[in-house]
């Protein structure tokens, strides 16, 4: 099934290129949440595969992910999904814990259509799914090795740690994610169905995960005008992992997604390309 193509008077960040075409896919996860994915096929032939994990109330339809994805196509094949209680996929958002499930779905999609090397580049929650999966080294369905490990992990705007309200964004997502009117606002607002209750375990932290990457290429990207996290986070992914690794501090560089610019998205997908 085609996905909608073509042009289209989008953010200047990106300009008004043409997107690429993709093509839907239905995922599954471990725990059976339908994942609604899509696959846009690289611009030249080759064997590398990225996948894309976009940040909370996300999703693969919006124009700044598409924009990435049309980007990012130009370096390799680009598998884009929606986490779980985002737009087309089933279950409810666990805000960063069980959705380390959806990206394995994702990446083991990549796998199996043929991609030999396969990186993901997560934005903000994404990017703290990114660095959690990419340390994950438990056993696979039927325990089999886990098809979700990939050859470099790409981290942008992520969280160092959990319960962060050190800024009026992330106050305002807690109240969101906390309050029943909260979510209730995320429902009806961006379509995006969260999970009441609390994390029961509590998932390892970004920056904890960050320290069993190693020897898979990690790099960090932040923004030195960031409105939710500070640069401190950056810092404390980048610190705990161990080489190879590297940071980007960028000048002027807001939050995640809609903050990208063409040349940022550019530079991740040369780095990709060299480190996976």
């Amino acid at each position: 099934m085609k996905e909608v193509e073509g042009a289209g008077r989008g953010r200047p960040k990106l300009g008004d290129m043409p997107l690429a075409p993709s093509f839907a896919v239905m995922l599954r996860t471990e725990d059976n949440v339908r994942i609604d994915a899509a696959h846009t096929p690289p611009r030249e032939p080759g064997d590398l595969g990225i996948v894309l994990a976009h940040g909370f109330t996300g999703s693969l339809r919006e124009r700044p992910t598409r924009r990435i994805t049309h980007v990012l196509s130009g370096f390799g094949g680009v598998v884009s999904f929606d986490f779980r209680g985002h737009g087309r996929s089933g279950g409810e958002s666990t805000v960063g814990d069980l959705e380390i499930l959806d990206l394995d779905a994702a990446v083991r999609h990549a796998r199996a259509i043929g991609y030999a090397r396969v990186a993901v580049v997560g934005f903000s929650m994404g990017g703290a799914v990114a660095v959690r999966h990419a340390g994950w080294r438990g056993p696979g369905p039927g325990g089999r090795p886990r098809g979700g490990e990939v050859d470099a992990v790409v981290s942008v705007s992520a969280p160092a740690r959990w319960y962060y309200r050190g800024t009026r964004p992330m106050r305002q997502v807690h109240w969101a994610i906390e309050r029943p009117l909260g979510r209730w606002a995320a429902r009806v607002g961006k379509g995006t169905r969260i999970r009441k209750g609390v994390w029961d375990p509590v998932p390892l932290a970004p920056h904890e995960a960050a320290a069993c990457i190693s020897p898979t290429p990690l790099l960090v990207v932040h923004g030195d005008v960031d409105a939710f996290f500070p640069l401190d986070h950056a810092h404390q992914i980048h610190d705990a992992a161990g080489k190879p690794k590297e940071l980007w501090i960028e000048p002027g560089y807001g939050h995640a997604e809609s903050a990208a610019t063409p040349e940022l998205v550019r530079r991740i997908g040369r780095w990709v390309v060299a480190n996976s």
